[in-house]
């Protein structure tokens, strides 16, 4: 059962500059920094607020590292803007079968590592209204914690 909206994925040519923004329109700061070598991209996920499952709804901020990453296509294609809506659910897998079995597009066989080592996957955008839509699984409950304020650490990079 989907339970949230667990992030708005953000796809942007400069992460840093588009951070500065959300930071300081918003006051949303950078929970958590990282490279997801697989999907080639560069990732800063803002926190927004705690839900009553425990989870948390996020700002995701992508930046292509290679030109061939589903990122960059689709900013070449697109520009910068909302890349997808991610929902939060406890089984990615059951929902991702559930949800395969009304005829929606799954587009990963097993679900793969997300940001903060969640297991995520996709539905097609053109089974679901034009929308990249993606299920997540979070890796544990979310633990509400200090806001970066510097730059990234060595283990984040």
């Amino acid at each position: 059962m989907l339970t949230r909206i667990d992030h708005i994925g953000i796809a942007c040519h400069d992460l840093e500059r588009t951070v500065e923004f959300y930071r300081a329109t918003y006051g949303f700061e950078v929970f958590h920094r990282e490279v997801n070598e697989e999907q080639g991209v560069r990732e800063a996920m803002l926190r927004i607020n705690g839900t009553d499952d425990g989870g948390a709804s996020w700002i995701q901020l992508l930046e292509p590292v290679r030109e061939d990453s589903a990122v960059a296509k689709w900013l070449a294609k697109n520009g910068e803007g909302v890349h997808h809506i991610a929902f939060g659910t406890a089984d990615v897998d059951g929902d991702a079968q559930k949800i395969g079995d009304k005829g929606v597009r799954v587009l990963y066989d097993e679900p793969r590592t997300g940001s903060m080592g969640s297991r995520i996957t996709f539905l097609h955008p053109k089974d679901c209204h034009g929308v990249l839509t993606e299920l997540v699984t979070s890796a544990g409950a979310e633990k509400p914690a200090a806001p970066e304020h510097g730059s990234e650490s060595a283990t984040d990079r």
